[in-house]
């Protein structure tokens, strides 16, 4: 699909399976680098697969009570560490977090770790420190995580490794104490 940037008209070619079944796609101009939302027109019979849900799709999506399962006896934060997050690009860049917990949700609302980009779900993505490493899981976000340019669902992060939730590039690091 053939398409304009809104703010400087820049003509944009769009894979058609890159929308996944939404009626909405979101791009970013690779001149003037300010987003676009375009909507899809599509045939009135036509059989849309909407995955992941949206939030408004979501059983949960009034409530923003989080739940969790239990968590796992093996995460702990390490001994002789802090386990720092540091926000290299997006709206909240230069923002650093020391974890005090082994266990925290990052998001735009309600999260442990609210990070300012609208790109990102309430409760994106979860952390679970492990001593010298970081399981990183998503949390059925609408826009995904992302580790090494790739879609996933979970990762392991190690000292200095980095992923991207929205626009936001974030960097894990073990700092001694």
């Amino acid at each position: 699909m053939q398409t304009a940037c809104i703010h400087c008209g820049t003509q944009h070619l769009l894979k058609d399976g890159q929308f996944g079944g939404h009626t909405k796609v979101q791009f970013k101009c690779s001149k003037c680098g300010n987003t676009t939302i375009v909507e899809i027109k599509r045939r009135v019979d036509s059989t849309v697969v909407m995955s992941p849900l949206p939030s408004f799709a979501r059983a949960d999506a009034s409530s923003s009570n989080l739940q969790l399962p239990p968590p796992d006896p093996g995460i702990r934060l390490p001994v002789n560490a802090h386990v720092v997050l540091t926000i290299l690009t997006g709206p909240s860049k230069g923002e650093v977090h020391t974890l005090s917990k082994p266990r925290v949700v990052l998001g735009r609302k309600g999260a442990d770790i609210p990070v300012n980009d609208p790109e990102i779900s309430r409760h994106h993505c979860l952390l679970e420190v492990r001593d010298t490493y970081v399981n990183l899981k998503d949390m059925d976000s609408t826009n995904g995580t992302f580790y090494d340019e790739e879609r996933v669902r979970a990762a392991m992060l190690q000292d200095g490794t980095e992923f991207r939730i929205g626009v936001s590039l974030i960097r894990v690091n073990f700092q001694p104490k």
